[in-house]
């Protein structure tokens, strides 16, 4: 069973213009004159019921514009979307009770009330039938926020805060959630609690998740596919695997070291920045072992060292260009 379902989907938006100076800026105000962007290019694609997808791509590239028309905010000027089988445009109020959203970057819940009672107040908006404490007590403990349920959300951390959002968009049972950046500012600690926790989510609830997020290992923990757009349009619909056998397959390695140590040679290896002892490389692990390159480096040497993804943009880059 399909939980959505795009087809040909396109929006555009007319944004004003001006070129720089006062006198400029006082002629557009008079005279405006405007650019049609193509924030969403015909694109299509569909989500199995219970189904976790990365919707990935760049800053500007389409992604909260999809999102939005998907849950019936914004109108698309094209196209078609089917969402648990109702029309976003003419089924919102509907369609409002069946999903959920969480948005790393905003808040929903209010600050100064405590996460349980920003629950009840959320299970009256969504006139939640029978034992609404009952639900609220199953999140809390599937979400580990118990100890922390009656503490002003002010006075929470912002991975406790995050557990508590998902709660509250997870309290009317939802058939799909809508994740925007969830992991953003948290610490890797948080971070990999709250993956471990959508996945349960998921697979206990069968909820179906659409996730986006600029953070390599958010989509690699959750999603078995992923979506890339840009520019408004679709360049890639793979398998996670695929994707990472070919593009997540590199490492960043930034080190301090006591001294200088040369690595030029190493096969499977290059240099990104080399300032004497600080050091910043790229490891291919398609080439070379991890271990195997640290190995050359004296382990009494280092001072500091660190792991990083190859960055999401350069990966979406190197896609896109194959696909054009």
């Amino acid at each position: 069973m399909k939980a959505i379902e795009v087809s040909n989907l396109s929006k555009t938006f007319k944004v004003k213009t001006k070129k720089r100076g006062f006198w400029n800026g006082l002629k557009s105000m008079l005279k405006p004159t405007y650019r049609i962007i193509n924030a969403v290019d015909g694109i299509g694609f569909s989500v199995d019921k219970g189904e976790m997808v990365a919707f990935i791509g760049p800053n500007g590239a389409g992604k909260s514009t999809c999102i939005k028309m998907m849950s019936g905010i914004l109108y698309p000027d094209g196209g078609t979307i089917n969402v648990l089988g109702m029309d976003p445009v003419r089924d919102r109020r509907k369609l409002a009770y069946r999903i959920g959203t969480v948005f790393g970057q905003k808040e929903q819940l209010w600050i100064h009330l405590s996460p349980y009672d920003n629950f009840m107040f959320f299970g009256t908006i969504y006139d939640i039938e029978g034992d609404l404490e009952k639900r609220i007590d199953e999140l809390a403990t599937l979400f580990e926020i118990t100890d922390f349920i009656n503490t002003p959300v002010k006075s929470l951390s912002l991975g406790q805060r995050i557990r508590a959002e998902i709660v509250a968009s997870l309290l009317h049972k939802p058939d799909i959630l809508f994740l925007d950046e969830p992991t953003i500012g948290l610490d890797p600690v948080v971070k990999n609690s709250i993956r471990k926790l959508i996945k349960k989510m998921n697979k206990e609830l069968n909820t179906t998740v659409f996730l986006t997020s600029h953070d390599i290992g958010d989509i690699e923990k959750l999603c078995k596919r992923v979506i890339i757009i840009n520019k408004g349009s679709i360049v890639r619909d793979d398998k996670m695997s695929n994707l990472k056998y070919k593009y997540f397959d590199k490492k960043i390695v930034n080190v301090k070291l006591s001294e200088k140590i040369p690595l030029e040679h190493i096969d499977g290896v290059k240099i990104l920045k080399d300032r004497n002892t600080n050091v910043k490389f790229e490891i291919d692990t398609k080439v070379a072992n991890i271990m195997d390159v640290l190995s050359n480096l004296d382990s009494e040497k280092i001072l500091d060292i660190d792991f990083a993804n190859v960055p999401l943009e350069e990966v979406i880059s190197e896609i896109y260009k194959e696909d054009t």
